[in-house]
Formats: structure tokens, C-alpha cells, sequence
């Protein structure tokens, strides 16, 4: 629909057009440069002639601030009345309309009409409107004779030649049938304006013969001078690429608006996705994917964001997924290459949809999917799943690459993230070198649980023991020093073997060996602080009794075989690092057959902006319910039951004693 071709000054212009007293030329560029011209812009027949040149030459001189006004301006001109004689005797009417010109760039169409009598109007007017579309025609645009609020009233062969349609087919208002229908109401809305402004000038989708849709910028002018006109010519050119790049442009500046301030990786891909649909795309799916170092098959993905249009919910929700080998999934992570697909409505090919998906897409009638990797330091990050549903044009190649481009405001993110987790890995793998796996001791099942911070980076200063000592008492600590890097890991690790000495040193009560750790505390570690539980378990004649002292941490919990928790309340002393040789106390308790004894840092009962009573009560209520599962499930249920802040470590040990 653009022009096929332009004519040189120095080569032939087409005689397309016979003598008339209408003439059109076609400039290009800012100097107005002529590139197109007929015969009658020489002269007109019963009139002296006018040289093309002293003509343009004038128009140029006298009227170049108009040019350049429909230029930069894209709206249509008339200039009536421009003297052809230094008498003013003879004079023409110009009309100056933009267009765009196949070889590049924009020119002005400039179309000339003599100024005819009354009687001569009707037959003038009959020229002026071939000569017109005998112009465009030739250049392969659109154009058609309409009466007023839009209705065709003679046939284009353009306008068959790009949408198919017939005469019968396109007549009156029967061109509105090739204009999508969600831009109807606003094109016949455009046309009512139309008489009040005195020019139409409307952009819409055009269903061309391919089926596909393409954007056109639709302009019409009246063609006579009665009042209201009752004819109007009207073009349409074919601004796809132009509106494209125009979306284009508009949607990366949303994506950088909405995430310029933001910091935190959930809501950076919650706000990219918010932009995407539905403005892009009816739904998509944000899957984060694990470092290449540590991919198993089946290939193990995080579904993070998933957001549709409001009618296609409920959405696939977040969660863990399962990819199997030969999907279209792991096809996108391990060529690193988008996987975009067209298919029937409703009707994905096996393996694309993602697990947990299928059924929505199917639903939805999705019509078109793009799983678009994201690369983040060489590696793939994450998958953006693109969708649309429906009759909707499916997902074109220019889609996937403006979500590429739109992903691109997410890569800081990502690569911050990639980044935490190939560190809290290696700080993972440190701190379970640091803490032991229970010992074994007849009659006891003694089960240990450590999740580590999922917003810190470094391991912290939780830990947990346990160890038999040369008289068969089994000892149990559990404790947490003050920080959460490095620092306070070292710290956690020497004070653990400081305690295990200084428990085989000697036997006696729980509170004079924390004594004894607490001048070792303050001697090595001046500026550092910590709270700790140690515990000795022992039985006789199979009654088991726990002597134990607390500084400073959350006191332990003992379960009954039935179904009752308690805090053990007794020997409460200062922290670690405080009070130098002050001694400290210690509390005996007997323990019931079939009881689990837990002790836990804070990480599992405190909240952020809560009161610690209730997430000590809310332990309670969970463990008790929990009193018969086995030991191992019964900390792994509480890690999942109790509302967990994710910005400090836990470390849990329990242990069941034998049933009755």
C-alpha cells in the first residue's frame, strides 16, 4: 500500500493523466524537490501557459512555510485562488496533502485545479477526482470516493487488491466488514466528526488478503464546494511498520517507568508482567530456572509470576514445576533460543504447555505460544510463557522480540538474584559441614532440621548439637549468635567447640558449664552475644529426666504422647557475653514415655511486627497437634504450618522418647 516507485527529474514522468485544467506534481524532502509531474502543470488547454518551473518556483517562494507545515503536520491544505499572471487574471486552486514515498522518506502531493465557472463545475469536478485517483491508483495506495459519514460510493481496485473484497462486497458501508471489529465503532464514530472538522484522519486495522491485520491511517477531505459537501475522496495508507515501532516504543518506556524504582526481584517481574498483559499478550508466566550446575532431569523450574486476563482466570498458579526431557521448556533453556508456536484454537501440540497449564490453555482457546528465554550473565535465568487466545492474531516474530527487549529492564534483577543463589549455596554447603548429624542412642530417635534465611545471602550464627558423653548421658544444644555473615558463623562454630569440650571436661549441671562458655564468651568475643540451650537426657530404670539451662533463648517445648505442650519455664539466665562468672542456674524435668522434646531458634516463632507470645502459642497449638506423627515429620509439618518471616535462619532439633 505504500508507492510502488517514484520518477526522476531526469527520466520520463508516466503520461497518465490526459490536457485538463487540473495538474498534480509530487515533491520530496524539505527543499521540496520535484520528482513527479503531468502536462497540465505546462498549461491548461484556452489558457497562456505557465511554465512548470515559474510555477513551482512561486509556490516555493510564496507559500514554502504551508510545504513545510503539511510536511511536519501530516494534515491536508487548500490554497485557493493562486495567481497564474502578474494581473491575477487567471488563478488556480492548490490543494497540498503528505505522503509517503516508496524509495524513503515523505513528500507533498500538490494537485491543481483552475478556478471554473459555475456551469463547468460539474464537469471540472468529474476531472479533478480521476486525475486524483488515476495518481494513487497507479502508486499502489489506497483510495475511494465517499459520500458523507463514510459510505463508498465508487469502486477501488486497491482496496479489492489488499482486503479481497468485491463492489458488492464493500459498497456503502460494506468496507467496515475488512475493518477489525474492535476498531469499528471508533471509525464510524471518526466519520460523524468528519462534517464538523472538514477532514476525516483515522488510523485502524484493515483485514488484508492473507487474513492478517494491519494497521492504516485513513484521510479524506471534501471534493466540492457546496455546504454540507456530498462527496469526499479518501486514502488509506499502510502504517504498520510505523505503528509498530510507535508500540514498540511506548511499551519499553511503561516496562522502564514501572520498574525504575523498584528493588526486589518479585516485584520487578510482577510490574514487567502487569505492563505485558493485556496490553501484549492474554497471559503469561514468569518461570525462574536453576543454575546449569545443579539441572537434574526432569528439569526442575519455579513458576514465580502467572498473570491473565481478568475473563481467563483463575490462572496456572506459582509453584514448583516438572518439565520432562523433550518440551518445549527445556527446548528454550537449552538452545537458549525462543519457541514460538501457531496452532488451532484451544488445541496446543503436545509438550508445550507447561505442566500445570494444559488445561487453562485449552480453556483459554490459546491460539499462539512464545517461551522466551532470558540470559543473565551467559546463563538462562528465567522463561517468560507468552500466550494468546481466541481470535486475537496470534504471537508474531516482532512480539517475541519486543518482550525480549521488555525483559532487558529485568536483567539487573536476575542477575542479582543468580548471584544470591550461587552464594547461599556454597554458604549452604559450609554450614552443613558445620553442623553434625545426630548420634545414635538406644531408645531415642533424635531428628535435627536447619533452612537457612531465604532473603540472606551469607549463612548466620544459628546451630544445634548433640553428643553422648563417656557416662551414656546424651547431651542437646541449640543456640544462635548475634549477626548473619560470616562473622557470626565463625563465632557459632567455635562457641560449639567450646561447648563440647568443656561438657566432656567434667560432669556437672548444665548451668556451670554455661557459666564457664560465658567467661570463655566474654574473654574471646567481646563485642558478640549469644543465647543457647544446653541439656543433659539420661535414664534411669527407664524413666527419662532432662537437666537443662536457658540463656537468653526461647525456652524448649516438651509433647506429650497425648497430645499436650508445654514450655519447660525453668533456669532462665542472661545471654552469652553477659553478666562475666555470675553463675547461672539449671532445672530438672521429667520426661513422660512417648513425649517429643524440641528445641528451636527464633526463626520459627517470630514474625516481623508480631508479639512473640503468639508465635510461642502458636508453636504450642501446632506441636501438640502433631504429638503422634513420627519425629521427622513432625519438625518438617512445623516448618510448613507455622508462618515463617524468611529473613532469619531456623535450626530445630527433636527428639522422641520411647513409647510406654
Amino acid at each position: 500500500m505504500e508507492m510502488k516507485r517514484e520518477t526522476s527529474d531526469s527520466g520520463p514522468a508516466p503520461d497518465i493523466h490526459e490536457p485538463a485544467p487540473v495538474g498534480v506534481a509530487v515533491t520530496r524532502g524539505r527543499d521540496h524537490r520535484v520528482i513527479y509531474a503531468d502536462v497540465a502543470f505546462q498549461g491548461a488547454a484556452g489558457l497562456p501557459r505557465l511554465p512548470l518551473q515559474e510555477l513551482l518556483r512561486r509556490l516555493r517562494r510564496e507559500h514554502a512555510a504551508l510545504l513545510d507545515q503539511v510536511l511536519d503536520g501530516g494534515r491536508p491544505l487548500w490554497l485557493r485562488d493562486v495567481a497564474l499572471d502578474p494581473a491575477g487574471r487567471r488563478r488556480l486552486s492548490l490543494h497540498l496533502s503528505k505522503m509517503s514515498l516508496a524509495a524513503g522518506g515523505d513528500g507533498v502531493l500538490v494537485v491543481a485545479v483552475e478556478n471554473a465557472a459555475p456551469d463547468d463545475s460539474v464537469a471540472e469536478r468529474h476531472r479533478f477526482l480521476q486525475h486524483y485517483r488515476g495518481l494513487i491508483q497507479d502508486d499502489a495506495q489506497i483510495v475511494w470516493v465517499m459520500a458523507p459519514l463514510g459510505r463508498v460510493i465508487e469502486p477501488s481496485r486497491c482496496w479489492e487488491d489488499v482486503t479481497g473484497q468485491s463492489w458488492k462486497d464493500y459498497h456503502g458501508d460494506g468496507w467496515l466488514r475488512a475493518v477489525h471489529p474492535g476498531d469499528r465503532a471508533a471509525v464510524r464514530r471518526s466519520w460523524r466528526q468528519a462534517a464538523r472538522l472538514g477532514q476525516w484522519e483515522h488510523v485502524f486495522r484493515v483485514r488484508s488478503v492473507d487474513g492478517l491485520y494491519r494497521h492504516v491511517r485513513g484521510r479524506a477531505v471534501p471534493v466540492d464546494e457546496r455546504d454540507p459537501p456530498v462527496e469526499w475522496v479518501g486514502t488509506c495508507s499502510d502504517i504498520e511498520q510505523e505503528w509498530q515501532e510507535a508500540r514498540r516504543g511506548r511499551l519499553l518506556e511503561q516496562a522502564a517507568a514501572a520498574t525504575a524504582d523498584i528493588a526486589g526481584l518479585d516485584e520487578v517481574l510482577r510490574m514487567l508482567t502487569n505492563v505485558i498483559v493485556p496490553t501484549v499478550l492474554d497471559g503469561c508466566g514468569i518461570y525462574l530456572v536453576p543454575d546449569l550446575e545443579t539441572r537434574q532431569e526432569p528439569l526442575v523450574a519455579e513458576r514465580f509470576v502467572s498473570i491473565v486476563r481478568k475473563d481467563l482466570r483463575p490462572e496456572p498458579q506459582p509453584g514448583t514445576v516438572f518439565f520432562p526431557p523433550h518440551c518445549g521448556f527445556v527446548e528454550a533453556v537449552m538452545t537458549r533460543r525462543p519457541v514460538h508456536r501457531v496452532f488451532p484454537q484451544g488445541e496446543p501440540p503436545p509438550d508445550l504447555a507447561p505442566p500445570g497449564a494444559e488445561e487453562w490453555f485449552k480453556r483459554v482457546g490459546a491460539n499462539s505460544v512464545a517461551l522466551v528465554p532470558v540470559i543473565v550473565d551467559g546463563a538462562v535465568a528465567a522463561v517468560l510463557d507468552a500466550v494468546i487466545c481466541g481470535d486475537k492474531e496470534p504471537i508474531s516474530e516482532a512480539d517475541v522480540e519486543l518482550l525480549r527487549r521488555m525483559l532487558d529492564h529485568a536483567h539487573a534483577h536476575l542477575s542479582n538474584a543468580m548471584r544470591f543463589q550461587r552464594t547461599q549455596r556454597v554458604a549452604l554447603a559450609l554450614q552443613d559441614c558445620l553442623l553434625p548429624d545426630p548420634p545414635d542412642v538406644p531408645g531415642l530417635e533424635i531428628t535435627a532440621r536447619y533452612r537457612a534465611s531465604a532473603t540472606a545471602v551469607e549463612i548466620g550464627g544459628d546451630w544445634y548439637d548433640s553428643f553422648v558423653l563417656p557416662d551414656g548421658a546424651a547431651i542437646l544444644t541449640i543456640g544462635d549468635v548475634v549477626g548473619h555473615d560470616l562473622a557470626a558463623a565463625v563465632t557459632m562454630s567455635q562457641l560449639r567447640n567450646m561447648l563440647r569440650g568443656l561438657a566432656m571436661d567434667r560432669r556437672e549441671p548444665p548451668g556451670d558449664i554455661l557459666r564457664r562458655l560465658n567467661i570463655a564468651t566474654e574473654s574471646l568475643y567481646s563485642d558478640g552475644t549469644a543465647t543457647c540451650i544446653l541439656a543433659r537426657l539420661e535414664t534411669d530404670d527407664g524413666a527419662w529426666q532432662l537437666e537443662y539451662s536457658v540463656a537468653g533463648h526461647p525456652p524448649p517445648l516438651l509433647v506429650t504422647g497425648d497430645g499436650t505442650a508445654r514450655f519447660l519455664r525453668g533456669a532462665l539466665n542472661p545471654l552469652l557475653g553477659i553478666g562475666y562468672d555470675q553463675p547461672r542456674t539449671s532445672a530438672v524435668a521429667e520426661l513422660p514415655p512417648g513425649g517429643t522434646l524440641l528445641l528451636y531458634t527464633d526463626g520459627l516463632v517470630e514474625v516481623p511486627g508480631e508479639n512473640l507470645a503468639r508465635g510461642l502459642d502458636r508453636l504450642r497449638r501446632h506441636a501438640a497437634a502433631l504429638a503422634r506423627a513420627p519425629v521427622g515429620d513432625f519438625c518438617d509439618e512445623l516448618l510448613v504450618r507455622m508462618p515463617l518471616s524468611r529473613k532469619d535462619d531456623i535450626a530445630m532439633i527433636a527428639v522422641r522418647l520411647p513409647a510406654p
